[in-house]
């Protein structure tokens, strides 16, 4: 279980993967859950549930299912790029913000209206704190 970071669900995705686990299960947040959102609509993730124990929140996601998964482990699925962070925070206008693998990949943005895609930020016309690259 996560501390309740963006970082904490990318890896234990990553985690589940490698092990091929298909369900990975993280204390849920606010920040947990937006972003667990976004990686659900872009695709990331095939399910996201809400489950309660002890008085707690959790968040129950199933993976999206690698094909040929009998051959041995070659890659992660989800690739990631921290790129703000505590001692360097990189910010960008809508207008700047890059593109991953010509569109192919998602820039995932903290702004005043909460954490978004890049496609939403630019929709929206708005820029913000560049958090991760995800491929």
């Amino acid at each position: 279980m996560g501390k309740g970071t963006s970082t904490d669900i990318i890896t234990s995705i990553r985690n589940a993967d490698m092990n091929r686990k298909g369900t990975v299960r993280i204390t849920s947040t606010n920040i947990i859950e937006n972003f667990s959102k976004i990686l659900l609509r872009e695709g990331f993730i095939e399910n996201l549930k809400k489950h309660e124990e002890r008085n707690q929140d959790f968040l129950i996601s199933t993976l999206r299912h690698r094909k040929n998964r009998q051959k041995p482990y070659r890659r992660n699925f989800l690739n990631l790029k921290q790129i703000s962070r505590p001692g360097l925070r990189i910010y960008s206008n809508y207008q700047r913000i890059p593109r991953i693998i010509n569109g192919m990949g998602i820039v995932i943005l903290s702004t005043s209206r909460g954490i978004m895609t890049d496609r939403e930020a630019r929709l929206k016309e708005i820029g913000g704190e560049i958090l991760y690259y995800i491929w």
